[in-house]
């Protein structure tokens, strides 16, 4: 990986590409009772703009990951973030619901190329307990995201309207397209697949893979039950507990912390205890967590119980996604662009699927949401115990 000044700014580069996804989501997390207002949509509508995202950022992974690892890292990043900047703008102008759907699918689709390529990259560099300590350290970096966004969007709501948020989440796209300039390649000529229908036929083989596939199910659940917390949340505090979007975003952002905090456990132990007994743990607090969740919601708990429950329960989704990652990208070596493109789509479609059914009972109703997370974390676990499980005992 070269020497440690490189070695520190490749991990906060694939950091901040990996971040693009929080940063897409999180950062606009406290106008969403704001916008059902400016937009006249009820709350599954105004969901429905984080469905898009999520829709964009999974296909445009599965586009990206192939053409990664046909055409090498650097040029399809370029373009991406290029994208991911000018769709931030449409969303600042867009004057209805409609155009700002479409802004955001696009804005997900651009920035799904930075999200596949920071893993691809980290699978080009490292490999066995160092690629375990790495992701950690992506998913520690990519953890500070969830902290600042929500913060940093309340705090642009006290000076400009949300329309502010995505003009820098524009500016944030510049940036990195300045700094992917300067990026060199790691993936090298010899080493790509030379041609891209093979690279997209890749995707068969890899889903014929039983235990990658597994990590690709436990994935898409685990990540749809995270992603009901991500839509659900600013309704539950805001609307149930009746908290203030500043508030609010700094709550969202103490639980980003823990999921940060969370995320060094993986890349403190990686090579000491193995990524199998970290991704189990992380599988039984996650569905034990919800079910606590759970529980406050029917009973209406006090607001302190409430967030207890999710300090039990979301930080998990650091340890899970740096174990089940490094498990299932050991084995990918040329096709670890299609490889981390599957399971991102996994990851990403779910939470596509999951936001718009969270508002379904209505902006003052979180059952819907504890519902979705107590299973997504119950079907993870079937998963884990059906498809991968069975094939690392051997």
């Amino acid at each position: 990986m070269g020497n440690k000044k490189s070695r520190i700014w490749l991990t906060f580069f694939l950091g901040a590409l990996a971040a693009l996804a929080p940063l897409s989501t999180d950062m606009y997390l406290p106008s969403l009772p704001v916008m059902t207002a400016v937009f006249g949509a009820g709350p599954s509508l105004i969901q429905l703009t984080l469905t898009m995202t999520m829709a964009g950022m999974a296909s445009g992974q599965l586009l990206a990951g192939p053409i990664s690892d046909q055409r090498g890292r650097r040029c399809p990043l370029l373009a991406g973030m290029l994208f991911f900047a000018g769709s931030s703008l449409g969303c600042v102008f867009a004057d209805s619901i409609g155009w700002f759907l479409g802004f955001r699918f696009v804005q997900g689709l651009s920035g799904a190329v930075g999200i596949v390529t920071a893993r691809a990259i980290a699978r080009d560099v490292c490999d066995g307990a160092e690629l375990t300590r790495f992701f950690a350290l992506l998913m520690l970096v990519n953890g500070l995201a969830p902290v600042l966004a929500p913060v940093i969007g309340g705090q642009v709501l006290l000076f400009t309207s949300w329309r502010g948020v995505f003009a820098l989440l524009s500016a944030i796209g510049l940036i990195l397209t300045l700094a992917t300039l300067i990026f060199r390649e790691t993936l090298p000529p010899e080493r790509r697949i030379r041609s891209l229908t093979a690279s997209f036929r890749s995707f068969g083989g890899l889903l014929k893979d039983r235990y990658f596939l597994g990590h690709c199910l436990l994935q898409c659940c685990f990540f749809g039950a995270f992603f009901a917390y991500i839509s659900g949340s600013s309704f539950l505090f805001q609307d149930v507990y009746g908290i203030s979007a500043q508030a609010f975003s700094f709550l969202f952002g103490g639980i980003g912390a823990a999921i940060a905090l969370v995320g060094l456990i993986p890349a403190r132990l990686a090579g000491r205890v193995s990524d199998v007994r970290l991704l189990v743990w992380s599988l039984v607090q996650a569905l034990a967590g919800s079910v606590a969740f759970f529980v406050c919601c029917w009973l209406r708990a006090p607001f302190v119980l409430t967030v207890l429950s999710l300090l039990l329960t979301i930080p998990m989704v650091s340890v899970l996604g740096a174990a089940s990652f490094s498990l299932a990208m050991r084995t990918q070596g040329k096709n670890a662009g299609s490889a981390a493109a599957l399971i991102g789509f996994f990851s990403m479609i779910s939470g596509g699927l999951i936001a718009p059914l969270v508002g379904i009972g209505g902006s003052g109703n979180p059952m819907p949401m504890a519902v979705i997370m107590v299973t997504g974390y119950a079907a993870a676990w079937l998963f884990y115990w059906w498809m991968i499980r069975p094939q690392q005992a051997q």
